[in-house]
C-alpha cells in the first residue's frame, strides 16, 4: 500500500490483448490497497482468468463498421454506454479511469472526461489503435508498450509513458530461470502457435518446413503445435508422413509451462506474444497477420527483430524453405540459439504492471513516479490532475462531433 486507498475504473474491449493487461494492473492496484473496477463488454465478462475481486460492469459501445448506415446506432449505443458510465462514476467515485483500448473503453473515456476524472490510456500495439486514437488527445497520459509507436502526435509527447506491456505472473515467473539446456546433440523443442484459434498457414508450412532441415537438426525435433480444430487430423498426418514426433491441440491450459521448456517459437506477432516472449527471453520467428489493421503486427516485431531476438517473414514469403532457412540459421550451432534468446530478454520489461500501477496511482496522489518515459521530463501530476478537474460537463454533440469526423478513417479496422 503505497497511500490511501483509492479507486480506479479501468475499461477494455473483451479480448484477451486487450484484458490482459488490464487484469495485471488490476492485480497491482489491488495489492497496493485499492478498488478497482471494471468496464467491458459481455465477452469480456466472461472471459477466463479475470480477478475474483474485479467486478465487471457490462456497458453499451456501439461498432463502427464500414456501411455509414449504421454509424448512428453506433453513436446511440455508445451515448447510451456514456450515460450508464457516468452513474457508475457517481456511486464509485474513481480517482482514474484507464482504457485499454477496444469499443468498450470509448463511452467510459468520454465520461472520464465529461466528468472531470483523470484518465489514461494504454497502448499495447506499436501502432495506436482507432479508439485509443481518437481519445489521445483528450485523456492526461498515454502509457505505450514500445519505445516507437506510430501515429501518435508530436504535441502529446509530454504524456507518453513507456511501461511496457504487462504478462501473466505465471509468465513472468519465468523470467529469471534460465534458457533450457540445448546441446549439439539434445532435444530442439519448438512451440508453434498462431493464436486462440490457431493459424492455418502455419499448419500449412511449418510441418513441411521442419522436414526441410539438414537431418542432423531435423531428427533432434520435438514440436508443439497449437492448431484450429477443423486442422487438426490434417497437421498430424503431414507430421507423421514426415516422422517426426508433434504433440498437437486446440487448446494448451500449460502455455506457460511449454514456453518455458521451448528453444525457439513460431506464430504470430501480437501483443500478447512479444511481451511473453520478451519477458521470458526465447527466440521466435514471427509472421505477423497481414489483415492487421495499420500493419500493426510487423510493427510489434521490429524491436525484438532490431535487438537480435527474432527473425520475421512476411506472410507472403512463409514459405517451408523460407522457414527452415531461418531455423537453421539460428538453431545449426547451440550458442546462436542463446545468443538470440538473451537478446530477446533484454527487450523485456518485466516491471510493466507496476510501472503501470505507478503512473495511474499518480493522479490524485503524489507526484508521478519514475517511470521510463518517451519525450521530455514529466510535468507534476498535480497539473494534469488539475486540468481533468477542470473539465465541464459536455453536451453529446460536442463530446461526438470528432467521433463523426473519424468514423470512415476508423471504421472497418483494429479498436
Amino acid at each position: 500500500m503505497t497511500g490511501p486507498s483509492r479507486h480506479f475504473v479501468l475499461a477494455a474491449g473483451g479480448t484477451g490483448g486487450h484484458l490482459t493487461p488490464a487484469f495485471a494492473l488490476a492485480h497491482a492496484l489491488e495489492r497496493r490497497g485499492h478498488h478497482v473496477a471494471l468496464i467491458t463488454d459481455k465477452r469480456g465478462a466472461a472471459i477466463p482468468g479475470k480477478p475474483d475481486f474485479l467486478t465487471a460492469h457490462v456497458l453499451p459501445a456501439g461498432r463502427f463498421g464500414k456501411n455509414p448506415l449504421h454509424w448512428f446506432k453506433g453513436v446511440a449505443a455508445v451515448l447510451e454506454g456514456r450515460r450508464m458510465a457516468l452513474r457508475l462514476f457517481e456511486s464509485f467515485q474513481p480517482t482514474a479511469v484507464v482504457g485499454f483500448g477496444g469499443y468498450p473503453a470509448l463511452p467510459a473515456l468520454l465520461a472520464a472526461r465529461a466528468a472531470g476524472i483523470a484518465s489514461v490510456i494504454h497502448e499495447q500495439n506499436a501502432v495506436l489503435g482507432r479508439v485509443n486514437r481518437l481519445l489521445a488527445g483528450r485523456v492526461d497520459a498515454i502509457a505505450t508498450a514500445y519505445p516507437e509507436v506510430e501515429r501518435l502526435k508530436p504535441s502529446w509527447a509530454e504524456k507518453v509513458h513507456l511501461v511496457g506491456n504487462p504478462v501473466r505472473p505465471q509468465v513472468l515467473s519465468l523470467r529469471e530461470e534460465p534458457f533450457p539446456a540445448f546441446t549439439q546433440d539434445g532435444l530442439l523443442r519448438v512451440l508453434v502457435t498462431g493464436g486462440s484459434q490457431g493459424a492455418r498457414v502455419l499448419s500449412e508450412i511449418v510441418p513441411d518446413g521442419l522436414a526441410m532441415l539438414q537431418p542432423a537438426l531435423r531428427s533432434r525435433l520435438q514440436v508443439t503445435q497449437q492448431c484450429r480444430a477443423e486442422d487438426l487430423e490434417a497437421v498430424r498426418q503431414r507430421y507423421a508422413n514426415h516422422g517426426i514426433p508433434a504433440e498437437l491441440g486446440t487448446y494448451f491450459d500449460d502455455m506457460a509451462g511449454r514456453l518455458a521448456d521451448a528453444h525457439l517459437f513460431i506464430g504470430r506477432a501480437g501483443a500478447s506474444t512479444i511481451a511473453e516472449l520478451t519477458a521470458v527471453g526465447r527466440p521466435a520467428i514471427l509472421v505477423p497477420l497481414p489483415i492487421a489493421t495499420d500493419d500493426h503486427q510487423a510493427a510489434n516485431t521490429r524491436e525484438i527483430v532490431k535487438a537480435g531476438g527474432a527473425r520475421a517473414i512476411r506472410q507472403h514469403k512463409f514459405t517451408a524453405k523460407e522457414l527452415a532457412k531461418q531455423i537453421q540459421a539460428m538453431a545449426q550451432h547451440p550458442e546462436t540459439l542463446a545468443t538470440a534468446a538473451h537478446a530477446a530478454w533484454n527487450c523485456g520489461r518485466p516491471k510493466a504492471a507496476e510501472d503501470l500501477a505507478d503512473l495511474v496511482e499518480s493522479f490524485g496522489g503524489a507526484p508521478i513516479q519514475d517511470v521510463i518515459r518517451v519525450g521530455r521530463t514529466a510535468p507534476a501530476a498535480s497539473g494534469a490532475t488539475a486540468s481533468a478537474g477542470t473539465a465541464r460537463m459536455e453536451g453529446d454533440e460536442t463530446v461526438f462531433g470528432p467521433l463523426a469526423q473519424h468514423l470512415a478513417q476508423f471504421a472497418g479496422g483494429r479498436s
